[in-house]
Order: structure tokens, then C-alpha cells, then sequence
């Protein structure tokens, strides 16, 4: 990824929406839409038009006023920006009833994302056996070993809150410096590691306070 392309004062809110982006374009090129603007942009994907022109700006000139923006162009943009142009593969962590939804969530599909390998502890019946499309489950205690021959650098993790920060720990001491974390726990990690929590209780709680707020008015 060129330097130029990524501003690392980025504000979190732009992050966030970067993968809308991509989708976006994405969708517009297999739709043969070669070109587009910020207002089409905006009813596409419910965010502001100055918003939108805003976020492209801190990556430089990414369209022309009154052109817009060739959609090709920034579907390969944003692709490079997000690291869909190379294959990542991940590591799963916990394949409760979470894990497995995840397991059989075709990642490859959408992107360049895939899940190689996945871990339990050993009183999991799924350990030492394989999901339906060659997906290996190791027990936890083989997660350095393996991970450590291999290219992982992200992992999954969908384990119970009070086991997250010690299977974190693993992970860290691994080698892993990328974690989507779905346990409802602040995890403890170095400054060179990130973390991104999915806490879907809280998800849902927020869902309901905005559909009561929408029955109050």
C-alpha cells in the first residue's frame, strides 16, 4: 500500500466506513456503473454527501468536481487500502455455536478473507476433526505451534468472557496482532496489537433504544 494513500490520523468514524466504500464500488462495477458521485453515493449507503467528500479528501484527489468518481478505480482503492487484494487467512477461536456460524460464514466469498484454521479445548467433540470443506480444529494447546508455521496474523475470537484474556494472551504470545473479538470484555494487549470488539448484546440493546425512540416521537 502506497504511503501517500493512507493518512494515519485518520479519524476512527472515516475508518469505520471504509469497508461501506468498498462494498459500494464493488457492487456498482459488476453492475457496469463506470462512474458515480457523492449524492448517489450518500442514498446508496445512508451517509451524508458532505460527509463522503470529506472522508475521500484525506486521501487526495480521488475524483473531479463535476465528473464524480470512476468506480473501478476506487473499488481497486479501497480493495488495496483494506488489504482485499492479497489473501489473509485467519484463525478461529471458540467453535461454540458462534464459531461454527462463523466457520460456515464464506468469507472467501466476499472478499479475501478465509478461515484456515480453527481451535477448542479438548472437551469440544469437534476437536481433531475437520468442518465439511477441510477447515482443521486443533486443540488450543497446538495454537502456537501452528500458527507459528503458518502465515496468521488475525484471529477470531469467540470464546466465553471469563476465558478471553487468557486465550488472548496465547494469541498475543503467538504471534497474532490482529484480534475481532467477540467477547463482552475490554481485552488487555500490547500498543502494537489491535482489537475489534463485536459485542452483539449491546448491538441489540442499541437497536431497540433507537426502534423505542422512533415509538416515543
Amino acid at each position: 500500500m502506497s504511503e501517500n494513500k493512507l493518512n494515519k490520523k485518520l479519524p476512527k468514524a472515516t475508518a469505520k466506513r471504509l469497508p461501506q466504500y468498498y462494498r459500494l464500488f464493488k457492487i456498482l462495477v459488476e453492475e457496469k456503473v463506470t462512474r458515480t458521485n457523492s449524492q448517489t453515493i450518500s442514498e446508496k449507503i445512508g451517509v451524508d454527501a458532505a460527509t463522503i467528500r470529506r472522508d475521500f479528501s484525506l486521501f487526495g484527489e480521488l475524483g473531479r468536481r463535476g465528473y464524480g468518481y470512476e468506480t473501478l478505480t476506487l473499488r481497486d482503492f479501497f480493495a488495496e487500502l483494506l488489504g482485499q487484494d492479497q489473501e489473509t487467512p485467519l484463525a478461529l477461536v471458540g467453535v461454540g455455536n458462534l464459531g461454527r456460524a462463523l466457520i460456515h460464514y464464506q468469507f472467501q466469498e466476499r472478499n479475501k478473507m478465509r478461515i484456515t484454521q480453527a481451535y477448542d479445548v479438548s472437551g469440544n467433540p469437534l476437536v481433531g476433526t475437520q468442518t465439511d470443506d477441510g477447515i482443521p480444529i486443533y486443540n488450543i494447546s497446538d495454537f502456537e505451534k501452528n500458527v507459528k508455521k503458518s502465515e496468521i496474523k488475525t484471529a477470531i475470537l469467540s470464546v466465553k468472557k471469563e476465558d478471553a484474556q487468557e486465550v488472548t494472551d496465547i494469541l498475543i504470545a503467538s504471534g497474532i496482532k490482529g484480534i475481532l473479538n467477540f467477547a463482552p470484555i475490554r481485552l488487555q494487549v500490547p500498543e502494537d496489537v489491535v482489537v475489534q470488539s463485536i459485542d452483539l448484546t449491546k448491538e441489540l440493546q442499541t437497536l431497540l433504544f433507537f426502534m423505542n425512540d422512533k415509538t416515543r416521537k
